[in-house]
């Protein structure tokens, strides 16, 4: 028997491994088509929650899109004068007006000192006593004095007494008399010497005791115990400096550029690092009339009341300067403004139910809770009157 070995067409036979091909391409088409549905049921799914608060960055600023937007009030910012201020910093310093030296006008050895550098002083309080030359000098002419009077007058009774009896004549009598006079006139200086230096004419001593001349703490000392005190012609600062603290200086120094807006008595308030919260009234009493050639600023002198010494002598002060005038200000509530890192936003009607989100710049405080807006507000235009309350609510949707 004979066979015949016919060959088939090439479209009719298949390819070697297409079998291979199909078996790997329907598990893909499967796990596509199950994708499709996995995207079809997460759209579904979303279409029934609540939209989220959508924060779109458009120009610089925040749009926020919250439900219910009416029931966020908005108010309008408008404008209202506000006296300008001036904050400056210095330190505190003693009233020179109120600074006086303890002075020895007796030169000599200091041999006890009873008070120090700080020291709280009254007056008439003995500080320190000295040692001087000068109390046997003086006493010693006080002496001198008292016996050229006693003599005197002896001699203006003797010719008195002679001129009545028409012994002598009246020249004589009147050269006692002048005699008598200048005695006098001698005793009464060397008491009075004594008197300066602080001796007692009943009861001398080598030792001249030196008291306090007012109340106040002692900011410098010159001498110690042992050392040299006195007064000599190439002059003395004085042993002790005695100031009076009730009253205090706040020197402070202000820039060339804002001198236009210092005036002499003008009101300053001070706050002290040491007394946060706490608030200083004084007022400027000068204002330097030379520059600092480095930094381009004057010395202003304020003037404090420290009744409780609480004000100490070098503390770092802020003095803030109020203004003669008052200038127009843009002025929003302060429920207003949204404070977010350091920064100061305010909300203000968009579209419906969106608001923006606007950067500010705010300034002083001001009664009635409201606050200046020195830039990014604009009088009329209107903001959400609590912004604090549309930030929360965009950020729970």
């Amino acid at each position: 028997m004979k066979m015949t070995l016919k060959t088939l067409p090439d479209q009719d036979c298949p390819k070697p491994g297409a079998h291979g091909l199909y078996r790997t391409a329907a598990p893909l088409l499967l796990f596509a088509l199950s994708l499709t549905g996995c995207k079809h049921e997460a759209a579904s799914q979303s279409a029934e929650a609540p939209p989220a608060a959508q924060v779109e960055e458009i120009g610089g600023s925040n749009l926020v899109h919250v439900d219910g937007a009416g029931r966020f009030s908005l108010v309008q910012a408008f404008t209202q004068p506000v006296r300008t201020k001036l904050q400056v910093t210095g330190s505190v310093n003693p009233d020179v007006s109120r600074e006086i030296p303890v002075l020895s006008l007796a030169n000599g050895r200091v041999v006890a000192l009873h008070v120090g550098l700080g020291d709280y002083v009254h007056k008439g309080q003995l500080v320190m006593e000295v040692q001087s030359p000068d109390v046997s000098t003086a006493f010693d002419a006080y002496l001198k004095a008292v016996n050229d009077e006693h003599l005197a007058t002896v001699t203006l009774d003797r010719d008195n007494l002679l001129y009545n009896k028409g012994a002598i004549p009246k020249s004589q009598q009147e050269a006692a008399q002048t005699g008598e006079d200048d005695a006098k006139a001698d005793l009464i200086a060397a008491e009075q010497q004594l008197k300066i230096l602080g001796v007692d004419k009943n009861h001398p001593s080598e030792n001249v005791r030196i008291y306090a001349p007012t109340s106040g703490v002692i900011t410098a000392q010159n001498v110690t115990a042992a050392g040299a005190a006195g007064i000599t012609y190439a002059g003395a600062a004085g042993s002790l400096t005695i100031a009076d603290l009730s009253h205090v200086w706040v020197i402070c120094d202000v820039y060339e550029n804002d001198l236009a807006n210092v005036r002499v008595g003008q009101h300053a308030d001070i706050t002290l690092n040491a007394f946060p919260g706490k608030t200083f009234s004084g007022t400027i009493s000068d204002i330097g009339a030379q520059l600092d050639p480095s930094l381009r600023t004057a010395k202003v002198r304020i003037q404090v009341e420290n009744p409780q010494h609480l004000l100490r002598i070098g503390m770092f002060a802020t003095a803030i300067l109020q203004g003669s005038r008052a200038e127009q200000r843009t002025v929003v509530p302060a429920t207003a403004i949204l404070q977010l890192h350091d920064r100061s936003y305010v909300f203000q009607p968009a579209s419906d139910g969106t608001f923006k989100r606007v950067l500010v710049t705010i300034g002083d405080s001001l009664p009635g809770n409201l606050l200046v807006v020195t830039a990014g507000v604009q009088p009329g235009q209107q903001v959400v009157n609590n912004a604090l309350d549309l930030e929360n609510a965009a950020e729970q949707q």
